[in-house]
Formats: structure tokens, C-alpha cells, sequence
């Protein structure tokens, strides 16, 4: 864990940041919750599909992220492996598909910072594996998917 932040790189780091109208013990829960987090987690005209939810410190999320395109189905496998959790404070995975060995894993930080006025800023950081992975998923889309998933967030907290 020492080690994945020493080796922190701007030019590796993708930031998202969305303040919620909710308190963060609130906004904290949406992630621990294997249902809620399955209701809310991804992109736009994305569903999400578990195969296992062990949401907690060394448990992890196996998800297929399911949507149609051209006329067909597709499946995109993923893993997030949580590495660390501060208790409405932190989370720490590590993310890819689950192949053992996915070079393009990255490490993700989610911070959960309440204000004064009672809404939470929340903050996820990506950090890839090099400089030219993280120009990859920015090419593809990653901002707007993490936003829109933020957004999703935030909506399923308003319901």
C-alpha cells in the first residue's frame, strides 16, 4: 500500500469530484451496499450484474457491466478489489477485469470529505498503471463514464 503512493504520478491521475446534497455516512453507504451499489455504479445505458459482492477490507466485486450496442448485447467483466476502508472516509480498490494478471489495473481512492452545511464532496482518483494507459481511458470516455456514474450516484441518493 506504502508503495502505490510513492509512486503517485499527476500524469497517471485521473480526478472526478461531485458534491451531494447528502450527508457522507449516507453518501459511504451507497458503496458498501452490494444492492445499492449495483443499482447505481456505471455509465449511462449501463446495467450492472454481480457474480459476487464481498464489499469490505480484502473483499472484492465481481460485475459484468452489461449494454447494447449496434443491436448486441455486450458484457464488459469486471473486478474491484478493496484494499483498504476507512469508514466514511475512504475506500481503496484496485480495478480491472478479472483476468489475475490485467496489466491495465488501476488503483482507485474514493474520499468522502462532509462540509459544515451537511452535503459530502466526494473525490475518486484513478491512478493507471502508466502515462499512456491513463491517455487510453481518457480516448475512450473515462471522465464522462466516471461522471456520469457520479451522477447516477447522486440520483439514486435523491430516490
Amino acid at each position: 500500500m506504502e508503495k502505490l503512493f510513492e509512486s503517485w504520478s499527476l500524469d497517471r491521475e485521473i480526478v472526478l469530484v461531485k458534491v451531494l446534497k447528502h450527508p457522507r455516512h449516507k453518501v459511504f453507504a451507497a458503496w458498501m451496499d452490494p444492492e445499492a451499489l449495483a443499482q447505481w455504479y456505471g455509465p449511462a445505458g449501463l446495467t450492472i450484474e454481480s457474480q459476487k459482492a464481498d464489499i469490505r477490507e480484502g473483499g472484492e466485486w465481481r460485475f459484468d457491466m452489461v449494454g447494447v450496442f449496434e443491436g448486441k448485447t455486450q458484457r464488459f467483466p469486471n473486478l474491484m478489489r478493496f484494499l483498504k476502508i476507512v469508514p466514511n472516509e475512504l475506500i481503496v480498490v484496485d480495478y480491472g477485469t478479472p483476468e489475475p494478471n490485467d496489466p491495465e489495473r488501476f488503483y482507485m481512492t474514493v474520499t468522502f470529505d462532509e462540509q459544515t452545511d451537511g452535503k459530502t464532496v466526494l473525490t475518486m482518483r484513478q491512478l493507471h498503471p502508466s502515462r499512456e494507459r491513463r491517455q487510453v481511458v481518457l480516448g475512450f470516455g473515462a471522465v464522462e463514464y466516471g461522471l456520469q456514474t457520479l451522477d447516477s450516484l447522486a440520483t439514486w441518493l435523491d430516490g
